[in-house]
């Protein structure tokens, strides 16, 4: 049996989330009280900058992502409404292009959802916090994978579960 990780409202129904709107200034943390593990530099001033910068542009990048493939999926619903003369292989097609968009609009709004919680993360101070066990994620760690919730060892145990 296969577990599947919990989504929160829309998401857990089935249903497509709303985009949240876009992100505006907001007070930050200051570098020196994000979180390390022992033996690594704190984080500098343009780390934070570079670390938000990337944040910002994949949200917005997600963005643009998910309009697009809403605007692909309109158009296929428009397209499908009128399936008059279409064999059951052309049905087929047009069924399974939907639904390939739909999972790629789906995996852009979670990716966004994660980037912002990222973002806001990054602002509350608690970027670089492991959600689980409340430990330093790690650095490096966090600079290789900006998104990152858990540290390595409770990701490890949540992979083997």
């Amino acid at each position: 049996m296969v577990a599947k990780k919990s989504t929160t409202g829309a998401r857990a129904a089935g249903h497509a989330a709303p985009v949240p709107p876009a992100r505006t200034a907001a007070a930050t943390a200051a570098p020196d009280e994000l979180a390390v593990r022992p033996g690594e530099e704190p984080w500098t001033a343009q780390e934070v900058e570079e670390a938000r910068a990337e944040l910002s542009s994949e949200s917005e990048r997600l963005r643009v992502e998910i309009h697009a493939a809403e605007e692909a999926l309109n158009g296929l619903m428009r397209d499908s409404a009128d399936g008059a003369g279409d064999d059951q292989a052309d049905t087929g097609t047009k069924n399974i292009t939907r639904e390939h968009e739909m999972a790629l609009a789906e995996n852009a709004r979670e990716m966004l959802y994660q980037t912002e919680r990222a973002l806001d993360r990054l602002e509350a101070g608690t970027y670089g916090v492991c959600e689980n066990c409340g430990k330093p994620i790690g650095k490096a760690r966090m600079q290789a994978f900006p998104r990152a919730t858990l540290c390595v060892e409770c990701k490890q145990r949540q992979e083997r579960r």
